[in-house]
């Protein structure tokens, strides 16, 4: 029987994946923010502060797709009444997951934050990687508060004590996340 971490380390590509050291002292040291909800068919990692959730793992497993458990673990996140926000590889038509996994936040009525742009090098690999930045909200939202949700979440839990954890540091938040601002008055 598999682990929440070794569920969540076989489904998410490495440069996505905070090591298993980080996520328990998240859980532990910044458990008043940081959560843990799972069964023996998911695992869900997120944030939730006064103002917004951020999902940072959504992990359900193959034989209990398509019995609407996501739908139903998004559903309670969105009762909260506050901004929900993800990271998503960009679609690779090579790779039919990321267009499942896609196709699944738009019918949920996540829309894809176009203005921000998120560029991360993984520690572990070194390799920079895009993910887009997909969001859901109550109320209207505009991009520029979803950027400034992120920017927090990317100080708060991402780049936690990292140096102490991997050896170095992240990069610096506005080398990481940017904003558009032309792009992000057009949406």
């Amino acid at each position: 029987m598999s682990t929440w971490y070794e569920k969540l380390a076989e489904y998410f590509p490495i440069e996505e994946m905070k090591s298993e050291e980080h996520m328990k002292l998240l859980l532990k040291e910044k458990g008043d923010i940081y959560h843990k909800d799972e069964s023996p068919k998911h695992v869900l990692m997120y944030v939730e502060t006064e103002d917004f959730v951020f999902v940072d793992y959504l992990f359900v497993s193959r034989e209990a797709r398509g019995e609407g458990m996501g739908k139903n673990l998004l559903m309670k996140l969105k009762r909260k009444g506050k901004p929900i926000i993800l990271e998503v590889e960009p679609i690779d038509y090579k790779d039919t997951d990321t267009k499942k996994r896609q196709r699944f936040y738009n019918r949920e009525g996540f829309k894809h934050a176009k203005s921000i742009g998120y560029r991360r090098r993984s520690l572990a690999t070194n390799k920079v990687t895009e993910l887009e930045i997909l969001y859901w909200t109550p109320d209207d939202e505009d991009e520029h508060s979803i950027y400034e949700k992120m920017c927090h979440t990317y100080e708060m839990i991402h780049t936690y004590k990292d140096e102490h954890l991997y050896g170095e540091s992240y990069e610096e938040v506005d080398e990481v996340l940017t904003l558009n601002h032309n792009q992000s008055q057009k949406s």
